[in-house]
């Protein structure tokens, strides 16, 4: 099992990193960004598959901005199917 870390773009939080293991997440952390939703985010998707995480997050809209923390999670686990 490897951490992956992931620096998302046009949001608040800096830093996204996230463990994989059989295709599940496992300790998922936010750096920057609304904190307490942050945690409930990372800890809805422990445990869950990769592809349901960016089924579910990929596409949130944040204050118009076109993207949101929840977004660019799905594309750091995009970027992280893509080295597979």
């Amino acid at each position: 099992m490897a951490a992956y870390t992931y620096s998302p773009r046009g949001v608040c939080s800096v830093k996204i990193a996230f463990e994989v293991e059989d295709e599940k997440l496992k300790n998922v952390q936010f750096t920057g960004g609304c904190n307490g939703n942050l945690k409930g985010i990372s800890s809805l998707v422990e445990g869950m598959e990769v592809t349901e995480v960016i089924r579910r997050l990929k596409g949130t809209n944040c204050g118009g901005k076109g993207t949101s923390c929840p977004d660019q999670f799905a594309k750091a686990l995009e970027a992280y199917l893509n080295t597979k």
